[in-house]
Parts: C-alpha cells; sequence; structure tokens
C-alpha cells in the first residue's frame, strides 16, 4: 500500500523543540560525543550501480548501519548518547559546572553515573545500545524484552553487564512494562518511543540519529533526491526527515516511510491523520519494526516532513536481503538484516508500480539513499534466509573487490566505491576472457 501525505500539517514547518534537536546545532551535539569514543567510524555509503540501472534510477545509495560502533545497527547513535547525555548533566549539576564529554573517564563523572540505573524495552538493537552507554560510562541497565526476542539479541543485550527482565506479551507491552517499574523504583527509562509527558529523552535518542544523514551529505557529491527510511514507531524515519528538511530546506529529498504490513502503526496514522495505535497480529519478520503504535514526537515530525508512506511484505524485505547478499555485477555485497532491507524493499516495489513511481518522481534523474538500519543481528536467522553466513557475504565481497575486507579500517566514499565497481567488472571481464 501507498499513501501520499495529504494532511493538514504537510509542509508546515517543525516544532521549535523539534528543529532544536534536529538542526545542525544538536547534530554538532552528537558529534562532540562520538569524538570521545575510540571505536568511532563514519558508516560506509555504498553505491549499487547495476541495480539503480536495472530500476530506471539514476544512483541508488546505502548507507551501511551494519557497521555502526560495533552493535550491527544504527540504533548505537541513539541509546548509548541519550544515556551519556543524561550522565554528563547529572555530572554537572553535582559538580556545579559544565562537564564535557571528555571527561567521561573521570572518578567525577563516574561517580555520579554510578548512582543511576537505565532501563529500557527492546526489540534487541536499541536494548544493546542502552546497555552498551551504561557500560561505557559505569552506569547500571536493565533491558526489558518480549517474548519474541531471540535468545541470541538477548545474549548480546546481556553481555554488555545490563540484566534482562522477560515480559509476556509484545513490545508494546514491554514498553508499558520498563516505564511502570521505572517509576516505581526511581529508574531513567531511556525508549526509543515517547509518550504525553515524555518526550525530551526520545528526542534525544532521535538526535542521535542524525549523524546518518550528515554523514552520508558529506560522502556525496550532490544530496540525494529521495530518501526511503523504514519505521517502527518512527523514530529514525523522522530524525533523518526533520534533519533533512532543516539542513537542506529546499534543497530536501523526498522522504518515504516504509514499514511491516504486518505492523504498520505509522501507516495507519498517516491514513487517520492522528496517532494511532493498529492491533496485534502475526509477527513480521522485521522484528525490529514490529511496533504498534507511533512515537508522538516522532509522528509530529513525520506529518509535516513525509512525502508518503507505504508498506512492505515479509517477502519483499527477504527478497531485498537477498538481493544485498547476493549483488548483481558490479555492485557490492552488503549484510543486511530483516528489518535492515526495509527501505531497500520499498524502493524495489515503487519501482514496479507505474502509478507509484509517478507519484514519487522515481525517473532517470533520481538518487535514491536508503539506510541498511542493521547488518546481521541475528546470525542464524540471516543465515537461514539468505543461504549464507554474514562472514560468507563479506569474503566474497573482500575478495571481489581486491581489497581487506575490515569496516574499522577502510571507509569507502561513493567516488571509491564507483571505482572499485568499474575494476570489478574489468576483473570479471578477464577472467571470464577465453585463455
Amino acid at each position: 500500500m501507498f499513501l501520499a501525505n495529504s494532511g493538514p500539517h504537510y509542509r508546515s514547518p517543525l516544532p521549535a523543540e523539534d528543529a532544536a534537536m534536529l538542526g545542525s546545532a544538536g547534530a554538532d551535539e552528537v558529534g562532540r560525543f562520538l569524538a570521545v569514543r575510540a571505536d568511532h567510524r563514519p558508516t560506509p555509503l555504498l553505491s549499487l550501480p547495476a541495480l539503480a540501472a536495472r530500476i530506471g534510477i539514476r544512483n541508488l545509495f546505502v548507507k551501511d548501519e551494519g557497521q555502526r560502533l560495533g552493535l550491527c545497527s544504527f540504533k548505537a547513535l541513539g541509546g548509548a548518547y541519550a544515556v551519556v547525555r543524561l550522565v554528563i548533566e547529572e555530572a554537572s549539576r553535582q559538580l556545579g559546572r559544565q562537564v564535557d564529554y571528555s571527561e567521561i573517564g573521570s572518578a567525577e563523572v563516574r561517580s555520579a553515573a554510578a548512582g543511576m540505573i537505565f532501563a529500557c524495552a527492546t526489540d534487541g538493537n536499541h536494548g544493546r545500545s542502552v546497555a552498551q552507554g551504561a557500560r561505557f560510562v559505569g552506569a547500571k541497565a536493565v533491558i526489558f524484552v518480549h517474548g519474541g526476542v531471540s535468545q541470541g539479541r538477548v545474549e548480546a543485550i546481556a553481555a554488555f553487564g545490563a540484566d534482562i527482565v522477560r515480559v509476556n506479551g509484545t513490545y508494546d507491552d514491554s514498553v508499558a512494562e520498563a516505564a511502570r517499574v521505572s517509576q516505581t523504583r526511581g529508574w531513567t527509562i531511556v525508549s526509543d518511543t515517547s509518550w504525553e509527558g515524555y518526550e525530551r529523552i526520545p528526542s534525544l535518542v532521535m538526535q542521535g540519529y542524525t549523524t546518518i544523514l550528515r554523514e552520508a551529505l558529506l560522502q556525496m557529491r550532490e544530496p540525494p533526491t529521495h530518501l526511503f527510511v523504514q519505521a517502527g514507531v518512527g523514530g529514525v524515519a523522522a530524525a533523518l526527515g526533520g534533519h533533512a528538511e532543516l539542513v537542506l530546506e529546499a534543497r530536501r529529498p523526498k522522504l518515504v516511510v516504509v514499514e511491516p504490513a504486518l505492523s504498520a502503526c505509522v501507516f495507519a496514522s498517516a491514513k487517520a491523520g492522528r496517532p494511532v495505535k493498529v492491533s496485534h497480529g502475526a509477527p513480521t519478520v522485521m522484528a525490529m519494526l514490529e511496533c504498534y503504535e507511533p512515537s508522538q514526537v516522532a509522528w509530529r515530525i513525520l506529518a509535516r516532513v513525509a512525502d508518503g508512506f507505504m508498506t512492505v511484505d515479509d517477502g519483499q524485505a527477504i527478497a531485498a536481503m537477498n538481493d544485498m547478499a547476493h549483488p548483481l555485477p558490479g555492485d557490492p555485497a552488503i549484510v543486511a538484516g530483516e528489518s535492515g532491507a526495509a527501505g531497500l524493499a520499498g524502493l524495489l516495489r515503487a519501482t514496479r508500480d507505474d502509478a507509484m513511481r509517478q507519484a514519487l518522481g522515481l525517473d532517470a534523474d533520481a538518487r535514491v539513499l536508503v539506510i541498511n538500519s542493521e547488518g546481521a543481528t541475528d546470525p542464524e536467522r540471516y543465515r537461514d534466509l539468505v543461504g549464507l553466513t554474514p562472514e560468507d557475504v563479506q569474503m566474497a565481497n573482500a575478495e571481489a573487490a581486491g581489497i581487506s575486507h575490515n569496516p574499522k579500517e577502510f571507509t569507502p566514499d561513493a567516488d571509491l566505491i564507483a571505482g572499485a565497481s568499474v575494476l570489478l567488472e574489468v576483473v570479471r571481464d578477464l577472467t571470464a576472457a577465453p585463455g
């Protein structure tokens, strides 16, 4: 399904508080935090020229968040950043002066952090980020997970020293339980969704995500004309769309929000013209996007900056995973999880529908950016769906390109990827030549 944004707030200015969070100053603040993290590297922007030609557009770029801060997900930018911001603010209050990020390792800041307990609900990725952030500053994390979260994802969270609380039901049930217990015990809830009276911390989480688009714009020769971003509660789509609106203004790309058909709460909200909760049904393979009620802050932004809303089914997401793992000749292979492939799945669906293509202006001059929001956060499921392990995909890609595949040491920009793609074609031709 596809729905063009025709709501009453479409193209109206962002509220002042959202503009302050998602503009250049907010992105600068995130940059100051990342500057003190020794494990931070900008994630690669990968060009897929062969797939772009096949679907009839000029350029297709994938921002690969599967390589973000060792967590295989864009969520690494949100929860951890919010936790550290809150610790810095508490340390500043206790010390009576502004504390800098460079002081995170100091005894004073770690003493302040030691008295703080952060909690959240998660499908997997956000909880890992909150747990990582808490360990980074010496705080405690308690992570609430629902019954649909795989044991592998639970173990990945616990590896950061977090306590795990199992909750019967869905993601929304775990959100409610985390909020209830945190309020009772005086813990700080760091949620990636918002509700009435609880907006600032989810806004900080979204502020962390602005780094994705800021990096991509620096890695591209010119801004994209289209941006396809997946949504669960809508946080990353709103963050990227809001940042694009503020920094690119008239040059901002058309934003298309892509959701699983089985849990399309943002789509339903667009249709209703207000935030709505959709009923629970069969689970989607896009587990990280399985949310049934949008974040109020995210919806407020998307109502203004999203140009369209669409859904994809599980089969389309799995097909997109395979398109990236088994690329066309000349394109790099990309490890994308089930939810990570949703943005590309949306683009591929749109280009196969003449009415949708025309409505979005996906013509031969289109420059499209999609976000691989996660890598193989559940390697066993990834192997089942793709037929290869993540390591197989990475190794094949490195061997084909003739480079050492180490994302921490090599972050290619679009020009380098384009050059590597041309070189790869030459190598393939020579290999295939007789004699």
